[in-house]
């Protein structure tokens, strides 16, 4: 298993490798941001990226897990949202639901170590930020509850559970269940050293009678005018509770949803935008407008997983309607983009187009409000069918990126200033020495290098290598040259970032 310093060899080679010429067609004006969020998620559910099969040992499952981070690291990501809980079941040995069978292929058959204790502490050694995904309701992608672990608590409280649409699901409109829900995901986030707690898209399945909640809502809809405000109702219940919750067991943590990019079309609201699609508001009873606006999210995540152009849904146009929704919430928002789509032959011609995602991303340039990106899903990076992976890697990740500070923290305590300690030429490039001060060690380091003394430390312009922190650390930067001045600033958890050191020149 490696070590925080043999993983800084493979960085280094990738941080290295990451200093190139800005493209021909970018902004000669445009400065690259000292954070963002470049993320991917890795799904769990019916096995879509790890394990890629249900009954892989233990070791095969932890080697599948280093790819991916070796994948992330290689696309220049910092950060990997991964499916813990995709089915009312867990990947760490939880009090409250059985072990995912996406894992043994049997429900509740323990797979022999600790999935999420392995993740985090692998994801942490490569200085990446680890998110967990949970599912709120979905409990089998099956409907029969028979066939439901004989302790799932769907079994062991047949009332708490709903089939729909060949699936079962959680009913989210027992006070009971919202409760057992929270502290089954809390249960993860107290136990583990997590940098985020994330929800996807999915809440209620239906806007519709056939998920058959009458009697629940003739026990609990006393007030509401009518079922799908109630509803609507639960679902803002969930998410209030659990931003109060994460705030109180570990308020360093982010705390956010993904869900499907249309809140409502202007056709049904006029602060809808301007679309023709499904709308979460409606259909999911998922207020995602009003989530932002309540400041109820550390940050959100729309999966605006269309083409610049497309009729029913434009990019384009979805794009300024989350930005202005987001602006000056404090809400954080960053945009899930469609790499499954890229080179799919079934998809639209606009999505054979290798720069398609590359145009996104240089879109969302134009609106400061978008502090990123998350990448659906995995294999689809892996794959890069079409270069559009690629393409949009080398067009808007010339520079490495530090995650994402959560506002509310960033005035907390900062790291101590770093000591560059010895910088000399050596073969392949020029060796530092890195040390850390104060009591705490640093999660990353983040290195600037400049032909001249510099000031310029908060953006990307001379940002060449963020690198897994350490007490002493010592790095190759293969581009650096006789001249060279070099500055090294402490970050945190948090992405809190020090003082820069001294600077060192290369003599």
């Amino acid at each position: 298993m490696p070590t925080r310093r043999t993983v800084l060899k493979g960085l280094a080679l990738a941080a290295a490798a990451s200093v190139v010429p800005l493209p021909a067609f970018a902004e000669p004006d445009y400065v690259p941001p000292l954070r963002q969020m470049r993320g991917m998620w890795i799904a769990s559910v019916v096995n879509i990226n790890w394990p890629s099969k249900p009954g892989l040992s233990a070791e095969q499952q932890k080697a599948e897990y280093l790819a991916w981070l070796d994948l992330a690291v290689s696309r220049k990501l910092n950060s990997v949202f991964v499916q813990i809980r995709p089915t009312a079941d867990a990947f760490w040995p939880s009090p409250y639901e059985p072990w995912s069978q996406y894992l043994t292929g049997v429900q509740g058959q323990d797979p022999g170590y600790d999935p999420l204790g392995f993740a985090v502490e692998e994801t942490h050694k490569r200085g990446l930020t680890f998110h967990a995904w949970f599912n709120p309701y979905r409990v089998s992608m099956q409907a029969d509850p028979s066939k439901l672990h004989p302790s799932h608590p769907g079994r062991q409280h047949p009332e708490w559970i709903l089939p729909f649409g060949g699936k079962l699901y959680y009913n989210p409109g027992i006070p009971e269940v919202r409760k057992f829900c929270q502290d089954a995901m809390l249960d993860a986030l107290t136990r583990y050293d997590i940098d985020g707690l994330h929800f996807d898209d999915y809440f209620y399945p239906t806007n519709t009678t056939a998920f058959d909640d009458a009697a629940t809502f003739a026990t609990y809809g006393a007030g509401f005018p009518d079922l799908a405000t109630w509803r609507r109702n639960n679902v803002d219940l969930m998410v209030s509770e659990m931003q109060q919750r994460v705030r109180e067991a570990k308020p360093e943590v982010a705390w956010g949803i993904s869900p499907s990019g249309i809140w409502r079309n202007k056709a049904s609201d006029p602060l809808g935008s301007e679309t023709n699609g499904g709308q979460s508001y409606d259909n999911l009873h998922a207020d995602t407008r009003g989530w932002v606006k309540k400041g109820w999210l550390d940050y959100i995540a729309p999966q605006l997983y269309w083409y610049i152009g497309q009729p029913p849904a434009d990019y384009s146009k979805l794009v300024p309607w989350w930005s202005n929704v987001a602006d000056g919430t404090g809400t954080m928002l960053w945009i899930g983009q469609a790499a499954y789509k890229a080179g799919d032959p079934a998809q639209a011609p606009q999505w054979q187009d290798p720069a398609e995602l590359s145009k996104h991303l240089t879109l969302n340039r134009s609106h400061p409000q978008i502090g990123g990106d998350i990448w659906y899903n995995a294999n689809d990076l892996r794959a890069d069918r079409i270069g559009s992976i690629s393409t949009a890697v080398r067009d808007h990740y010339q520079r490495p990126a530090l995650p994402p500070l959560l506002p509310r923290l960033a005035d907390g305590e900062k790291p101590h200033r770093p000591v560059i300690a010895h910088v000399r030429r050596v073969q392949g490039g020029v060796e530092l020495h890195l040390v850390a001060t104060g009591r705490h060690e640093p999660f990353l380091f983040a290195i600037f290098r400049s032909a001249d003394e510099t000031d310029a430390f908060d953006d990307a312009r001379h940002l060449v290598a963020v690198i897994p922190g350490d007490r002493l650390v010592r790095w190759t930067d293969a581009e650096g040259k006789k001249g060279d001045h070099y500055y090294a600033v402490a970050v945190d958890r948090v992405s809190r970032t020090s003082r820069p050191s001294r600077g060192r020149q290369v003599r």
